[in-house]
């Protein structure tokens, strides 16, 4: 392990990362165009850190107005460009899709920004900014916005984690 990933484990990005992994339980509401969500459905979750804690990796169940759905979140920092990274992919938004985003370390705990196609190839791309703020070390908020190709960004998604502790 590299000097420079041992001091990040200890205190900083990286060790920053950690204070996210555990089980986790919640809601999740999700919006569409409406001022109101379109569906409130409860969620669990597993965050663990990966590769010797170079990553941490969001395992969640849920359903939509009823389906269930799955999905998966890797969240990072890279150290040499100093960006927070992010590959996400699940079996209700994403489709067949993985979203790959990126963002700046010092705007929020955990804040980045990818795009992905709305449609028909050839399209304009959407974005989506996912933010994670660490409430307390119990509860977690995870918001979703999307961000249309005019760049209004609307919330998509918002989750409300609290800890299960065993």
């Amino acid at each position: 392990m590299s000097p420079k990933l041992q001091s990040s484990l200890q205190e900083g990005h990286h060790h920053t990362l950690h204070q996210l992994i555990g089980k986790w339980q919640g809601e999740t509401k999700t919006w569409f165009e409406d001022a109101e969500p379109v569906d409130v459905s409860s969620m669990t979750g597993t965050i663990r850190p990966l590769f010797d804690g170079r990553f941490v990796m969001h395992e969640y169940k849920s359903s939509f107005q009823g389906k269930p759905l799955e999905g998966i979140a890797i969240y990072g920092y890279h150290l040499k460009t100093q960006r927070l990274q992010c590959v996400w992919m699940d079996t209700f938004h994403m489709g067949t899709g993985i979203l790959f985003s990126h963002g700046e370390a010092e705007k929020a705990f955990y804040n980045v920004k990818g795009s992905y196609e709305a449609g028909e190839a050839n399209e304009q791309l959407w974005g989506w900014r996912t933010e994670i703020r660490l409430v307390s070390n119990n509860e977690i908020v995870i918001t979703a916005y999307n961000i249309e190709p005019g760049g209004e960004e609307t919330k998509a998604t918002e989750t409300i984690y609290k800890r299960i502790v065993e």
